[in-house]
């Protein structure tokens, strides 16, 4: 771990980090709480008067050397990714690209947090809203983005003059560890960045109860979110939730079935659809349904399971045997209920590893399991529809509201449907919508507020209204 400046932990005990794709441990971490949870957040909070007191572009100066290290270092960091949570190295490759990209953009970001001078009502009097940071900003994240997950939060916190704790996933902490190294190459500050592994529960504590904590951004499971909600409401703490998904995807009798698939691909199968926005629930039109699962399970036969060391592998381990047992249970739950597997179907369990089969399941309907709750593993279940009111039906009958997709040529047709989609995220004939300029977040149980883009770094700010009379 990390606290101000100081790699410490050594006398704690460990917690081993595991390689899904063999079974393997890979490496060990600190197994912390709530005393080093307390240290680092008394370090933030010591560093947050001198760190806020930076001028912005001093501020991004830091976080452009940060940027230009997590290139120079994209190999080691994709391999450790790739190591403790089985990415595709190919992918993780990508998500380094990906989480370098926030880094860049709010180093930007951080010089246009605008005030504002509004005309008065009266005479003698000067209106004006001045942005502050928040303070000392605490990050909780998930084991399936290691490093995307803790930027796109860290960006914006440290832009804006917060000072950041990061609290990663104790299924994949060694990219976070790698982060940390440098960010101290970087040369911030001491007690700027501290990082805090162990148990989750203890640290959560930690982090709940002190009031020098302002801000608590979280990515992960809407039940944990719930929970958060709850623990903040005591102190009153600033959130941003990014929780669970339970994407449709919608193709269209006028679709182009070429770029249906090909989105469909990039989205189910990305991470072994391990994933909060991959598409969950396709629901594709009569017209073209039978076209649609011929062409799609052809191209999902080409896909290559393996170790994601492997260059030519598509798709990588599940995470664990908790995660493989989900997804053999709701394909077991759909063939028992009538849906045909037309591909795939079937766990790979050698030489220690927990794989599942790319999998296609056809005539699927709302009674099976899969398609009311999130699988998180690579099985595409497809149910015919007739009209596009069925399918906005279907799309909204659920209480997520994160990512949704669809494909049709037509403009007009298009346009109304989005409109009565209730998802903060859609691709429009595009299965990978994500990018660090745009807002990312979710409607209904999937979150509250919004990551990326020019609305990720507001909320990391407060406005301060300040009238001023004029003698």
């Amino acid at each position: 771990m990390n606290i101000n400046g100081e790699w410490v932990g050594g006398e704690l005990d460990t917690k081993d980090v595991v390689n899904p794709a063999n079974g393997k441990t890979v490496g060990t971490v600190p197994n912390g709480g709530e005393a080093e949870a307390e240290q680092a957040i008394t370090a933030a909070h010591e560093a947050f008067g001198p760190w806020s007191e930076l001028t912005a572009y001093e501020r991004a100066g830091y976080l452009k050397k940060l940027h230009q290290l997590m290139l120079d270092n994209q190999e080691e960091l994709a391999q450790i990714m790739t190591l403790e949570m089985g990415k595709p190295i190919n992918e993780s490759r990508g998500e380094v690209n990906y989480a370098a990209s926030f880094i860049e953009w709010f180093a930007e970001e951080g010089k246009r947090i605008y005030g504002e001078t509004i005309p008065a009502h009266v005479q003698g009097k000067r209106l004006q809203v001045w942005k502050k940071p928040v303070g000392v900003v605490a990050a909780i994240t998930p084991w399936n983005f290691p490093v995307a997950m803790l930027t796109r939060k860290m960006g914006p916190a440290l832009a804006a003059g917060c000072t950041f704790m990061m609290k990663p996933s104790g299924d994949s902490p060694l990219t976070a560890v790698k982060l940390m190294e440098l960010c101290e190459k970087a040369g911030f500050p001491k007690g700027v960045i501290n990082l805090v592994t162990g148990s989750s529960s203890k640290i959560t504590k930690a982090i709940m109860e002190n009031k020098k904590v302002r801000k608590i951004t979280f990515t992960g499971s809407t039940e944990v979110g719930k929970l958060l909600i709850k623990q903040s409401a005591d102190q009153v703490k600033r959130l941003s939730l990014e929780l669970g998904g339970h994407a449709p995807l919608i193709v269209l009798d006028d679709a182009n079935l070429e770029t249906a698939v090909k989105g469909v691909m990039a989205s189910k199968f990305r991470n072994a659809g391990q994933t909060c926005i991959c598409a969950n629930r396709i629901y594709v039109q009569s017209g073209v349904y039978d076209a649609f699962v011929e062409k799609f399970s052809e191209a999902v036969e080409q896909l290559k399971v393996g170790d994601g060391e492997d260059e030519s592998v598509d798709i990588g381990p599940l995470i664990n045997q908790a995660g493989l047992d989900k997804v053999n249970s709701h394909v077991e739950d759909a063939v028992t209920k009538g849906a045909a597997v037309v591909t795939g179907g079937e766990a790979i369990t050698d030489d220690g590893g927990v794989f599942f089969q790319p999998t296609v399941i056809k005539d699927v309907d709302p009674s099976m399991v899969m398609m009311q709750e999130e699988t998180f593993g690579p099985v595409a279940p497809i149910q015919k529809i007739e009209t596009i009111d069925e399918a906005v039906s279907f799309a909204n009958d659920t209480p997520y509201g994160l990512a949704a997709y669809v494909f049709t040529e037509n403009v007009s047709k298009g346009t109304q449907l989005i409109e009565q989609l209730n998802f903060g995220i859609v691709g429009w004939n595009d299965g990978a919508p994500s990018a660090a300029q745009v807002p990312f977040g979710g409607m209904k149980e999937s979150g509250i507020g919004r990551e990326g883009g020019h609305e990720g770094i507001e909320a990391f700010v407060e406005s301060q209204y300040v009238s001023i009379g004029m003698n």
